[in-house]
């Protein structure tokens, strides 16, 4: 996916020092990810992306003051002194399997990403977030683009009978939570296929690995999460909740912090990207911009990089100095992958309020990918960032789109594409990136930094010496 940088923000001129500012060039360490970068700043000034209206505060700002949605971060998660007698209980209820899959959507949910959802949706909820892409709750109008559900098939309907809560149980056959009050309803398919993606055609990976295989039901309730979801992979720790993404927020004093979702490993370009947009965010007077580095962790298609191949990949990119530890924040957004594109490019944007960010990177097709039966994209490339200006529920995040960065075989670096010396530039997608790197070809010096890089390279390199399975 080629990205786009074009920052469309008014200056902020309340409450600056209206004196030209010079910016001293950070020297990057290689530090812990998670560094204390002590420093202050009153009386800052925040624009929405709808109205550009101002607002000040008279004290110390928190990033973390922008309200999730509903005004209440949701946390699902039974406190410890419950957990013994909520056990006990689920024991003597019909068990629902949960697909791995089902099991990151009840991470998603019960660490409040999906604020003030609190659980998998019943039959007035789907039908809002199909139909309108938002959901009263409470009186309060959300946004909620993807619908987040759990299917059953009709012999697990059977079993639950009239019961009014089941428990979940997981791929480890484990019990991981118990969902109150249940609503049972038919699921349509075909209907939430074609207003989800925009197309039923097939070969759409979400669909052919989660919907098509799944029950004729969708099993709607409140959600009680037996303990946190952990993965036991070695990267739980990158795994901060929206909760804990605040208090790191505040802990830093960040008065901004912007949000870049990425599937793909770091090249120089992004890193382009993400350093610009900080420049310009000290330049319109923030103090302390935080970058919030946040890789999509949950399913993704199997030609995509693994989740540990790009951690490993996005730690060089730190330990490289391409971006700056003391300024950025690694984290692990646990959402699943759907490629649906401006439908679901809202759901990531939505979780980063949710976070605490209160700026939003958006590029070239976010969400998108080819189309599954025809060699076209499958979705307009701009219409993702036009969406996001738009779209109800939003109003109160920043959204960031950009012009488009490339390989600049003059100045051998990446660059802002410049349309008046077209030829001296070269676009290389991220199949191009996975094609070098699995065929040991080296990528334009520049590109992406060489630890970065041999990362991906010993990744591929390993696929190819797998020893293949011989037919006896």
């Amino acid at each position: 996916m080629s990205l786009t940088v074009n920052l469309n923000i008014t200056p902020l001129n309340t409450h600056f020092n209206p004196k030209p500012k010079t910016h001293k060039t950070p020297t990057f360490l290689t530090t812990p990810i998670y560094h204390s970068n002590k420093l202050t700043h009153k009386n800052p000034t925040f624009l929405t992306h709808h109205t550009h209206k101002k607002m000040t505060s008279s004290h110390v700002i928190k990033s973390s003051l922008i309200d999730p949605d509903g005004g209440v971060l949701v946390d699902l998660i039974v406190p410890e002194d419950q957990r013994g007698l909520k056990c006990v209980e689920a024991e003597g209820m019909v068990k629902v399997g949960l697909t791995k899959i089902d099991l990151e959507w009840v991470h998603v949910v019960s660490e409040g990403w999906a604020s003030p959802l609190k659980g998998f949706m019943r039959e007035d909820e789907y039908l809002q977030s199909l139909h309108f892409g938002s959901l009263r709750i409470d009186g309060c109008r959300v946004n909620m683009s993807l619908p987040i559900v759990l299917a059953i098939d009709d012999e697990t309907k059977e079993r639950i009978g009239g019961d009014k809560d089941v428990a979940l149980v997981g791929p480890d056959s484990n019990t991981v939570a118990i969902l109150r009050s249940i609503e049972i309803y038919k699921h349509n398919k075909e209907e939430r296929i074609a207003r989800t993606w925009g197309t039923t055609a097939p070969g759409l990976p979400y669909v052919e690995e989660v919907i098509t295989p799944a029950g004729n039901w969708l099993i709607g309730g409140d959600l009680e999460v037996l303990s946190p979801i952990k993965y036991n992979d070695g990267l739980d720790s990158y795994r901060l909740s929206p909760k804990q993404l605040r208090e790191e927020f505040d802990r830093r004093q960040a008065d901004a912090v912007f949000a870049f979702q990425l599937r793909n490993p770091v090249h120089n370009g992004h890193a382009l990207l993400m350093n610009d947009t900080r420049k310009r965010l000290l330049d319109l007077g923030y103090k302390n911009p935080i970058l919030l580095l946040h890789p999509l962790g949950g399913y993704t298609k199997a030609d995509d990089v693994p989740l540990d191949v790009r951690m490993e990949q996005h730690s060089k990119v730190l330990e490289d100095g391409v971006l700056d530890p003391e300024t950025t924040i690694v984290s692990i957004f646990p959402s699943p992958m759907h490629y649906a594109g401006p439908t679901e490019v809202q759901w990531h944007a939505k979780a980063r309020i949710n976070a605490g960010a209160n700026f939003y990177i958006v590029g070239r097709d976010p969400a998108g990918m080819g189309h599954p039966t025809e060699k076209r994209d499958l979705y307009d490339p701009d219409h993702g960032k036009k969406v996001l200006s738009m779209a109800p529920g939003l109003e109160k995040l920043n959204i960031l789109p950009f012009r488009v960065a490339a390989y600049d075989t003059v100045a051998k670096e990446m660059a802002f594409f410049d349309p008046s010396r077209a030829k001296d530039f070269l676009f290389i997608s991220g199949t191009k990136m996975r094609s070098f790197a699995r065929t040991g070809e080296s990528p334009p010096n520049g590109f992406m930094c060489p630890g970065g890089w041999d990362v991906l390279v010993k990744y591929y390199a390993s696929l190819q010496a797998a020893p293949s399975v011989v037919s006896a």
